[in-house]
């Protein structure tokens, strides 16, 4: 090796044993409190989520006064561009935490989703352009779940994955209504001042309390290792699933599972208002029980389900819940019916944390970060077409914010478009859990996917 060479090599080296003596203490401890635990990932999604919980109310005000015209429409470009966003650096987050530790990504990724808050009262213009560029970074999903796979068995990742999701739904049980409250009694601009101080406390939480859960003998050898651009390329990651059938089939059960509800949940709430007539109140208790609902499904009937009839069987029940909710809300006329639809919605999403543990299977520990990345890559494209869609289609048939309600509008709209993706849904996992089922007699891992390998 050339004198130049060398020095490069142990310039390297430095810059290594400096960036792990950030994320290390001097006694080889991860810095944080305690040991990692499913509870740090917990905290930090209920933080993130309540914040922007308490905001639902004054950013269906602020979207309507800022585009009055096309409301519908604005609001699906503007979750539509961050969705494709989030599906392009997905990949390459989910490889750097693979290399470098969950903890700094955390740190990252939060304080981009939540950067726009504050912009809500400053400028509405600037609140809703930084929105749609913090997708670059909205993936703290995948990095939770990368964590959580660090840290458990596998036997315990549907449940652990179930505690992450159902968090989320806690976290928007009382966060709406008490948004719409203080709005209502002080105004939003006390409300925004709170999220922002929830996300500073997320923050704060993910700095000082959060220890790094990637095992210390998987790191050494991946520090200073370069980054390739097939890793970053998040259509790269695309290519990978084509080359097994399995994971081809579950990411199309992913991207057909997501898709509708995308558009649904990008949409909702002003669907509940415009064409069902829910007041501000309504639709704040709506979300509540809802959130109640979800919880005990994705806690409780979750793990009973995956004890009693398995991964296989649990995801198809769930889909089967997805059809059923998704049919409802389209064809239903009624308030009562949205209120019967939303505890199907509340079964259905056992889906996703069972899809999760799933695709954890299919990977080793030091590719957790890889394959969940790629998953919410997925989510993330279903995230930019599925509320673009959406919009599209609310902007053709000329729903609008300004003419509240709608008795007479047919009930519907975009959510009947959805039963047919769902039966496409149901024939992909079929077929891909037909394959698993026959790897699992072979005597090789057949969860030893090398195409997932980078």
């Amino acid at each position: 090796m050339t004198q130049a060479g060398k020095k490069k090599k142990r310039a390297v080296n430095r810059s290594i044993m400096l960036a792990k003596k950030i994320i290390i203490k001097d006694g080889g401890t991860p810095q944080g409190i305690g040991s990692p635990s499913v509870y740090h990932a917990v905290i930090v999604i209920f933080l993130e989520f309540f914040a922007w919980g308490l905001l639902t109310a004054p950013t269906l005000v602020v979207l309507h006064e800022t585009f009055p015209k096309h409301t519908f429409l604005m609001n699906g470009l503007i979750q539509g561009v961050k969705g494709l966003l989030s599906f392009l650096s997905a990949p390459l987050i989910g490889a750097l935490s693979d290399v470098w530790g969950r903890k700094s990504f955390l740190l990252l990724t939060v304080f981009f989703t939540c950067a726009p808050i504050p912009l809500m009262k400053i400028s509405p213009w600037w609140y809703f352009a930084v929105i749609s560029v913090s997708g670059v970074f909205a993936v703290t999903f995948s990095v939770v779940f990368a964590y959580v796979a660090d840290i458990t068995q596998e036997h315990e990742r549907s449940m652990a994955y179930g505690l992450v999701s159902a968090t989320f739904a806690a976290s928007l049980v009382t966060s709406p209504a008490i948004g719409a409250y203080l709005g209502r009694a002080y105004g939003d601009s006390l409300v925004v001042v709170l999220a922002t101080a929830i996300a500073l406390l997320d923050i704060c939480f993910i700095l000082v309390a959060v220890p790094e859960s990637l095992p210390e003998k998987m790191r050494p050898a991946s520090w200073g290792a370069p980054i390739s651009w097939e890793q970053a390329d998040p259509f790269a990651s695309l290519k990978k699933v084509g080359q097994d059938s399995i994971v081809l089939l579950i990411c199309i059960t992913v991207f057909l599972s997501y898709l509708p509800e995308a558009g649904q949940y990008s949409s909702f709430f002003l669907y509940l208002r415009q064409i069902m007539g829910f007041s501000s109140e309504s639709v704040a208790a709506f979300i509540a029980v809802l959130g109640i609902l979800s919880i005990i499904a994705q806690t409780v009937v979750l793990s009973l389900l995956m004890r009693s009839i398995g991964n296989k069987n649990t995801i198809l029940l769930g889909l089967g819940f997805q059809i059923l909710q998704l049919a409802w809300y389209g064809f239903g006329s009624e308030p009562w019916m949205m209120w019967a639809a939303g505890a199907v919605a509340a079964m259905s999403s056992i889906t996703f944390p069972a899809v999760s543990a799933l695709v954890s299977r299919t990977a080793d520990a030091d590719q957790q970060g890889v394959v969940q990345g790629m998953i919410t890559g997925i989510r993330g494209l279903c995230n930019g077409l599925g509320p673009a869609l959406y919009g599209f289609i609310f902007y053709i048939f000329h729903v609008e914010l300004n003419e509240l309600p709608m008795p007479e509008s047919s009930p519907g709209g975009p959510q009947n478009l959805n039963t047919q993706t769902e039966l496409y849904k149901l024939i992909a996992l079929n077929l891909s859990m037909y394959y698993i089922v026959a790897f699992e007699d072979c005597h090789k891992n057949p969860f030893a996917l090398q195409s997932l390998k980078f």
